[in-house]
C-alpha cells in the first residue's frame, strides 16, 4: 500500500518515492516511474518481514494520467511476503484554494495471489483526504470494501523543507490492541536517490511490532514515454 507523498502529491504511499518523466499533449499529461528499494516499507512496517523474513527489496512501478486537477491510474509493487504481488488502481482529483492545497482520492488495492483480498476489485479501498500548507501537511485515510473492517483509520501529520520531511503516521485499528505510532524522516539526495528513516515510538498491539529503526534507500528510475 501507498505511503504520504502519494496522498499529498497523488494520493501511498509509499516511501520509496518515484520519479517519472511527463509528455504532455493538449492539456492531458501522463506520466510513467518505476523504483527499486531495499525493503518495502508500509507505515513504519517492512512487509518483506511478514513471511519471517527481512530486507527483502520491493521493486515498484506506476503509470499515471491526469489533467486539469484530475488524475487516475495503476501503481504496482513487488516485496510484501505475506500478501505477494500488488496492484493498486487509484482516481483523485487535486488543486489549491490560495495558499492551501487539497487531494481527495479512492484507491484499490488487489493482491491476486491472495493477501488482504482475493483479486476481486474494490475488496480493500481506501478514501485518502490530505491538505497541505506553508510546508506541512495532513493525511486521513479511511479504510472500505468487503473484506477489510470499515471502521479502520490512519492520519499522517508532514512537514518537508528543500530536500528533508517528517511523516508522523498513526494508526487507529477497529481490532482491540493494534493501534501504534511510527516516525519516518526522509532526505532526497537527488531527483533519483532518497533514504528514509523509520522508528515505531509507540504501541498498543497485541502482537508486538519491531522496533527496530529501519533503514530505507530508494533509487527510481526514469521513464520516457
Amino acid at each position: 500500500m501507498t505511503k504520504l507523498s502519494q496522498a499529498i502529491a497523488l494520493a501511498t504511499v509509499m516511501t520509496a518515492g518515484l520519479v517519472g518523466t511527463t509528455t504532455t499533449q493538449a492539456e492531458v499529461e501522463v506520466s510513467a516511474s518505476a523504483a527499486i528499494a531495499n525493503m518495502y516499507l508500509w507505515r513504519g512496517t517492512d512487509l518483506g518481514s511478514n513471511a519471517g523474513q527481512g530486507g527483502v527489496p520491493a521493486v515498484s512501478g506506476g503509470l499515471s494520467v491526469s489533467s486539469v486537477g484530475a488524475y487516475g491510474g495503476v501503481w504496482t509493487s513487488s516485496g510484501d511476503a505475506g500478501a505477494g504481488q500488488e496492484y493498486d488502481i487509484y482516481a483523485g482529483y487535486g488543486g489549491e484554494a490560495g495558499a492551501l492545497s487539497y487531494d481527495v482520492s479512492v484507491w484499490t488495492y488487489v493482491y491476486p495471489d491472495g493477501g488482504t483480498s482475493d483479486g476481486t476489485f474494490g475488496d480493500n479501498s481506501e478514501v485518502i483526504i490530505s491538505l497541505g500548507a506553508a510546508g506541512g501537511s495532513v493525511g486521513i485515510y479511511k479504510q472500505i470494501g468487503d473484506k477489510v473492517d470499515n471502521d479502520n483509520m490512519y492520519y499522517t501529520l508532514g512537514y518537508g523543507m528543500n530536500a528533508f520531511s517528517g511523516t508522523v503516521g498513526i494508526t487507529d485499528a477497529a481490532a482491540k490492541g493494534s493501534d501504534y505510532t511510527h516516525l519516518d524522516l526522509s532526505y532526497a539526495y537527488n531527483d533519483n536517490l532518497s533514504f528514509t528513516v523509520s522508528k515505531i515510538v509507540d504501541q498498543e498491539t497485541e502482537k508486538a511490532l519491531d522496533e527496530d529503526t529501519k533503514l530505507v534507500v530508494s533509487y527510481s528510475l526514469p521513464i520516457d514515454l
